[in-house]
């Protein structure tokens, strides 16, 4: 491997903000809470899907560390919301079931970290603009792997919640076309015997 593929797979890695994935069960009447903490001016982007349980939505609440909501959603099934960290501190995102009185919901989300901007290099640090268009692409491109990657997880769940969908759609079809076949079969005797019955000679004795 050449030097320069070295450097670009390193400048890569680097650039690759952090990206949390998770599959979470909140119980009916609970709340589900998680945080990080970041420094001001971060971006900070969230995705969640609904995978399983009820209507298939819930509640969502992001909170900044001055304790200001940043984004507030009632019942949504999915969902993406990118900002930018307003002030260094903790930020809480919540997930709420809370609306539900005994359904479970299973929820997978992620939470992406980029850079600080203490951690970019300044203008002073870049010797060339060769050197900057590089850096450019390898970010371009370390956002659009991301994005791909999330996009992948996004229609395995939706492919996991229309698979469900269609089995049990499947079953109830089965279930209600052995119950006609059942009244179906109690209607033909039944006829059977009352004609039986209607046409039956009574002999008097």
């Amino acid at each position: 491997m050449s030097l320069l593929n070295v450097y670009t797979l390193l400048l890569l890695i680097s650039h690759v903000g952090l990206s949390y994935e998770y599959f979470i069960t909140v119980d009916a009447h609970a709340e589900e809470c998680f945080f990080d903490k970041v420094e001001s001016g971060t971006k900070m982007g969230l995705m969640f899907e609904i995978a399983e349980g009820g209507f298939l939505d819930i509640d969502v609440k992001i909170v900044g560390p001055d304790g200001k909501v940043i984004y507030q959603g009632e019942r949504e099934t999915s969902g993406k919301y990118t900002f930018a960290a307003h002030m260094a501190g903790v930020y809480t995102y919540c997930f709420s079931n809370q609306m539900s009185t005994m359904t479970p919901k299973v929820v997978m989300f992620n939470m992406d970290i980029g850079e600080s901007p203490k951690d970019q290099p300044g203008e002073s640090s870049q010797g060339h603009d060769d050197h900057n268009k590089l850096q450019d692409m390898i970010k371009e491109l370390s956002t659009t792997l991301t994005g791909v990657k999330h996009e992948q997880d996004y229609m395995q769940v939706r492919d996991r919640i229309h698979r469900s969908i269609n089995e049990s759609t499947n079953s109830r079809v089965v279930l209600w076309s052995f119950f006609e076949a059942l009244v179906l079969v109690a209607m033909t005797m039944g006829q059977v015997y009352y004609l039986k019955r209607f046409f039956e000679v009574r002999r008097v004795v």
